[in-house]
């Protein structure tokens, strides 16, 4: 080799090393956002050969607190935004803009598909949930129920949001005259020009459930009408009507009845999303275990590879000896071959674990198509005390689980509905009543008495001038017809009832029947899942007490079975055992050691599924949920 390729060979070696040190810095490093700080635990536990990758897993610790998963009122302010009165400009743009909008998850991109974390995070048990709780997709999903009947609440106080109704207009006319004394000048037509500006508010009265109704409604006419003498004139007229029900839909809070039923449908939302988090956790922490047993299935089928492998080797030393058949070395290699199998089994199993628990934590900072591999920290721990009391734990079921919560409100909301049918068997009897307040005023002329009224003025216009006439006391602008109109001395009022009765009222019969039987199948059901609850509790505190006594079965198991194992390997090298025998013996081992795992796994499980019966696995990993009232932001509209 030349000096030139010396120098070439010398300078490619110096850069793959800079490059190898600097990924390795990096990786180091860890993922921005997340600390790789060591975990506390049992992490050393984890042997290298349970694990389908070489790279260590990188730690993740000092895990911020539990995820807030209570659902206050203000959560619904992200979907509220833009709705200002400020607002609306935009709104209309937005509506008329003619660009289409195309959401994100439409636009897919194959560069973006092919993106995949190559970190394992070392994750605890606790923390695994945490991060799953924050960032699993379905727990959003579930998240916004609540929010949406938050919402529902927010349309039935609406009912009493008061509407206000604006009117600007102008009416012209010019019809044909049919007599020369009817305008000014003997104009062949008679015109009208009229302006209205009319204002109202309506309001549902959340004390009474009547309807409250103020009017402002203005006209201003001017006209060539000789017989009209106050011309052009402005005619205020401020008018109060309220049409109160007195039987149907009438009665001690009924107005905000369905503000009721809508609360306690929100409550309903709440504790079915709380029982959908314990689900999840419930989910998440089998997942967690799922890895960890299959983990510890590759371990046993490994180590079963290895003793067979090793196996194969010493029969076939001593077949090349003369001391063992050549069937002894065919046994041994068929058991290799057997146990290679069981460990691409093992580790195709160990695949789909992690799989199932990676896209359920979804811990991805990279913000990348296929986030984190998860590696578990923990190991099951058959040493740790469990209460085992039938009667403690119904009393924790009844009291805690989110589902009978659930049922429970839906039956106070049904009875809100029977008692809102029972209103609707009543005749319909309404009160309404009306008083309004007006006045005139605009430019008075002396005009024509007929001889139907008596004079008070002389003409000055037309033909007629010099002539007795009368003027109206109407003299004014508009701001004189408003001032007068207070004086009271021109109204007008109104008051009558209504009433309205079917003659059997059958559609309120059968609706009323309707919500009772809906009452009772909510009672029946809540009955149902007490039996199916108490049924899960008994279920789960008798698996675990068997789980209990499984696991030391299972490890005196398998200490005798690897005694023996070790019994028959000495008579083996004595000649005093074949080597089918050991096989069976190994076999047996390998047995034992797969039912302890499953054994110490299904142990952890049942503790899981205890609490999930209980209602108690949130509380169990410190995560809090509180129900939030919706009653406590009540709208200004809906206080009278």
């Amino acid at each position: 080799m030349d000096r030139r390729t010396q120098w070439a060979f010398f300078a490619a070696m110096t850069l793959v090393l800079a490059l190898g040190s600097l990924c390795t810095s990096v990786f180091a490093q860890g993922v921005s956002g997340y600390p790789s700080s060591s975990v506390t635990g049992s992490a050393g536990s984890v042997r290298s050969s349970a694990t389908s990758s070489t790279t260590p897993p990188t730690p993740i610790g000092g895990l911020q607190g539990a995820p807030q998963i209570s659902i206050p009122s203000s959560e619904t302010a992200p979907f509220e935004r833009g709705q200002g009165v400020l607002s609306l400009p935009s709104v209309f743009r937005h509506q008329w803009s003619p660009v289409r909008e195309v959401p994100a998850e439409s636009i897919i991109s194959r560069a973006y598909l092919r993106t995949r974390s190559r970190t394992r995070r070392q994750l605890t048990l606790k923390q695994a949930i945490y991060i799953a709780l924050m960032n699993n997709p379905a727990v959003k999903v579930a998240r916004l129920n609540p929010i949406e009947a938050q919402e529902n609440v927010n349309m039935q106080w609406a009912e009493f949001d008061p509407d206000s109704v604006a009117n600007l207009g102008t009416i012209y006319s010019n019809f044909p005259t049919t007599t020369p004394f009817e305008t000014f000048g003997g104009a062949l037509g008679l015109e009208t020009r009229q302006y209205e500006w009319n204002f109202a508010i309506n309001k549902i009265l959340a004390t009474t459930n009547g309807t409250l109704s103020a009017q402002f409604n203005n006209l201003f006419e001017r006209t060539n009408n000789l017989t009209q003498t106050v011309n052009p004139f402005y005619n205020p007229v401020l008018q109060l009507s309220l049409s109160q029900p007195l039987l149907r839909n009438f009665g001690w809070k009924f107005a905000t009845l369905s503000v009721e039923i809508a609360e306690s449908q929100q409550k309903q939302a709440q504790w079915a999303y709380a029982q959908a988090m314990e689900d999840f956790v419930q989910r998440v922490a089998n997942d967690y275990w799922n890895v960890v047993r299959a983990q510890e299935n590759l371990r046993v089928a490994q180590e079963s590879l290895k003793f067979n492998e090793d196996l194969v080797r010493q029969n076939t030393i001593s077949l090349r000896v003369g001391t063992l058949a050549p069937i002894d070395v065919q046994e041994a290699q068929s058991a290799a071959e057997t146990a290679r199998a069981n460990v691409y089994t093992a580790e195709a199993n160990l695949q789909t674990a992690r799989v199932v628990l990676r896209q359920d934590v979804m811990l991805n900072p990279q913000g990348v198509f296929i986030p984190d591999d998860i590696e578990p920290a923990d190991r099951p721990n058959p040493s740790e005390p469990v209460q085992l009391d039938v009667d403690d734990a119904l009393e924790k079921a009844v009291l805690y689980r989110p589902a009978l919560h659930n049922l429970r409100e839906a039956i106070q909301m049904d009875l809100l509905q029977v008692r809102f049918q029972e209103n609707q068997l009543l005749p319909q009897l309404n009160a309404q009543t009306q008083i309004g307040i007006t006045n005139e005023s605009g430019n008075v002329e002396c005009g024509p008495t007929f001889g139907l009224v008596t004079p008070n003025c002389i003409q000055t216009l037309g033909t007629s001038a010099g002539q007795p006439g009368f003027q109206f006391p109407f003299k004014g602008e508009y701001g004189t017809a408003l001032s007068k109109m207070f004086d009271f001395a021109f109204y007008n009022y109104a008051a009558f009832f209504s009433w309205e009765m079917q003659l059997d009222n059958a559609t309120a019969k059968a609706a009323l029947a309707q919500t009772r039987v809906i009452y009772e199948q909510q009672r029946m059901q809540y009955r149902d899942l007490l039996s199916q609850i108490i049924t899960e509790v008994e279920n789960s505190i008798a698996n675990l007490r068997a789980d209990l006594k499984r696991v030391t079965a299972t490890a005196a198991a398998q200490e005798y079975a690897r005694q023996a194992l070790r019994n028959e390997q000495q008579r083996f090298r004595v000649g005093m055992a074949t080597t089918h025998d050991l096989l069976q013996f190994e076999q047996e081992l390998v047995s034992a050691e797969g039912n302890q795992v499953q054994t110490e796994v299904d142990l952890e499980q049942a503790k899981l599924q205890l609490l999930h019966a209980e209602g108690r696995l949130l509380s169990h990993f410190g995560i809090d949920f509180e129900l939030e009232n919706p009653h406590t932001n009540i709208p200004w509209y809906g206080r009278f």
